[in-house]
């Protein structure tokens, strides 16, 4: 089945497109705010496309880049919200650099008025 259709899939159709069992679908729910499923009238879970890519972001994040579960919601959290987070230590340099001059600009208009 292929997602990008717009019809929301049941759980166990989901667990078959991510390779995601469905014991551990119902699990990342409860650890992943941002994975939340609607659910039909018989209280069955339906996801989206949106939920899908959810749950291949957080399997990336824990079995490929080894994260723990805490440092996934973390990441997801920062991702949902548009933060960026320095992959290397002279990128987070650069946004440190970037911060500081923004910070500069801010007191030097404060100063001015």
């Amino acid at each position: 089945m292929a997602s990008g259709s717009g019809k929301r899939l049941s759980i166990s159709e989901t667990s078959e497109l991510t390779d995601v069992p469905t014991h551990v679908l119902r699990q990342w729910e409860e650890r992943f705010p941002q994975l939340r499923p609607k659910r039909d009238r018989a209280n069955r879970r339906r996801y989206s496309d949106d939920d899908v890519a959810i749950v291949r972001r957080i399997k990336e994040l824990l079995r490929q880049e080894g994260m723990t579960t805490e440092g996934a919601r973390a990441r997801l959290e920062q991702e949902f919200r548009g933060g960026r987070i320095p992959a290397s230590r002279e990128e987070a340099r650069a946004l440190l650099d970037e911060i500081q001059a923004d910070i500069r600009a801010i007191l030097n208009k404060l100063d001015n008025t």
